[in-house]
């Protein structure tokens, strides 16, 4: 099989490097990729946006799967664009029609598609620039803190947690009056806190029928001890410890399988990943919100896990027969470190050259932000590179990939050192 992965990130490269071990491959594209996926097959220069591109691409190549790993292609309804044209409909997508999209495109969606099928989660409501008076009082009557989500894509951006009532009001007013994250926070959905551990549980589904991969859990802040500013994840442990069997029963039966019922029940076609962002409180899961692609860098240490053929998993997806495919999971613990460019998140420099690569043993080391310039590797994005080890334990896997994350080198490199730091 001829496949075309689109993306650039941790995750895609961590795609690549788990569909180029399947015998059922003939040919892996990445459009654009990374320095790292350039290893696993070719990268194209096409955006995954870029919906003509690809098709002439797919048409030239004789495409047969793509594999869509961030949300925005499926959001903007790339799987919608290959069924509508009758050269491409035959190609199965691996990714959600932009109806399913919406489960991550739209907060506000996701959490009347959870009311409406009894799936927990915190209490919520949600208001426009029209009822803002209303959203003020509304936080009057909730108790503190309080989460502030905007409803569209938010490039991560989107979610704010209030400590005061005065400073949840200025960020309601910012976020509907002002536009703060422009067209994303139109509608607002004010939620009520929960407290617990997060984590998160991915499913693969081709509509009807589901495997349960592996959870994890990543770390957000930037600063050790989980301080400082959000970024797009530190590091990510798989499995979770305190998620045993008993407490993935429940997140199966009062989650998972209600989710994939109300998707049919709802007529919402969706074949490809589910991302459930959890809270365990008490014991009991809480569901946080829905993805519709597998989450970065949770994917470099849930994918390494998975010993089954991933291309014949996506095979079970097209062809709607993915209960009849074998799912085998390593018992094994893997640790993911991310190395990030210096400022990040904040405003930071691309261009500086990566080394220590081949200094780097008994871990794999996944691209993100990186690209091919002058016979050099050199960095192009905010995370840089995700270091993962499998080990029995997670002292152990994290005592290896700590010690690699120390022989790459670039300029302004930074990463934290107490990842896994609350599950040990």
């Amino acid at each position: 099989m001829n496949i075309l992965l689109l993306g650039s990130g941790g995750r895609e490269h961590a795609f690549a490097w788990k569909i180029s071990q399947s015998d059922k491959l003939s040919k892996l594209y990445i459009a654009p990729g990374n320095a790292g996926t350039s290893q696993c097959g070719e990268n194209v220069a096409i955006k995954a946006t870029d919906f003509n591109a690809i098709k002439t691409f797919v048409l030239d190549k004789g495409i047969d799967m793509v594999v869509v790993g961030p949300e925005e292609p499926l959001v903007k309804g790339v799987h919608d664009f290959f069924l509508a044209d009758d050269q491409l409909k035959d190609v199965p997508v691996i990714g959600p029609q932009k109806l399913g999209a919406t489960l991550e495109g739209s907060k506000d969606f996701s959490k009347q598609f959870m009311q409406r099928h009894n799936i927990p989660t915190a209490a919520y409501e949600s208001f426009t620039a029209e009822t803002l008076a209303e959203g003020l009082s509304y936080l009057e009557t909730q108790s503190l803190p309080i989460v502030l989500k905007a409803d569209g894509l938010a490039a991560g951006k989107g979610v704010l947690i209030c400590e005061t009532l005065e400073d949840a009001k200025q960020e309601l007013t910012a976020m509907l009056a002002d536009a703060k994250f422009g067209d994303a926070s139109k509608t607002v959905v004010v939620e009520q806190f929960l407290k617990g551990i997060e984590l998160s549980v991915f499913v693969l589904t081709d509509g009807k029928n589901y495997k349960l991969l592996p959870s994890a859990k990543d770390y957000k802040r930037i600063g050790e001890g989980d301080t400082g500013l959000n970024t797009g994840g530190m590091g990510s442990i798989s499995p979770v410890p305190f998620a045993n069997e008993e407490f993935i029963k429940k997140v199966e039966e009062q989650i998972v399988i209600p989710t994939v019922e109300g998707l049919k029940k709802d007529n919402i076609p969706y074949k490809g990943f589910i991302f459930i962002g959890l809270m365990n409180d008490g014991g009991d899961p809480y569901v946080i919100e829905y993805n519709v692609r597998m989450g970065d860098p949770e994917t470099e240490s849930v994918l390494p896990r998975i010993k089954s053929d991933l291309v014949d998993l996506f095979l079970g997806v097209a062809q709607e027969n993915l209960s009849e495919k074998s799912f085998e999971v390593d018992e094994r613990t893997a640790t993911t470190i991310m190395l990030v460019a210096g400022g990040y998140p904040g405003d930071y420099e691309k261009g500086k050259e990566i080394t220590g690569f081949n200094a780097t043993e008994g871990s794999i080391v996944f691209h993100a932000g990186t690209e091919q310039k002058g016979g050099k590797v050199v960095t192009a994005g905010g995370r840089v590179i995700a270091v993962t080890t499998l080990g029995n334990d997670i002292p152990s896997a994290l005592a290896v990939s700590n010690a690699n994350a120390q022989k790459i080198n670039f300029e302004g490199k930074y990463y934290r050192k107490d990842i896994g730091f609350d599950l040990q």
